[in-house]
């Protein structure tokens, strides 16, 4: 079983667009201690957006 304080935790990014589609990835706490912004695309728009951390 994981810890619950893990240090890469699973995290879940939403686009910026208003489209709701998500992708899930794992981000390492000690060197993004902040909310992760990445560009990745977004099949429903079909182009490239900034995907956000949501918690």
């Amino acid at each position: 079983m994981a810890k619950r304080n893990d240090l890469r935790p699973i995290v879940k990014l939403r686009s910026t667009a208003g489209t709701g589609f998500t992708y899930v990835t794992r981000k390492n706490r000690r060197n993004n201690p902040d909310r992760l912004v990445i560009r990745k695309y977004d099949p429903k728009l079909r182009a490239h957006v900034d995907f956000r951390e949501e918690r």
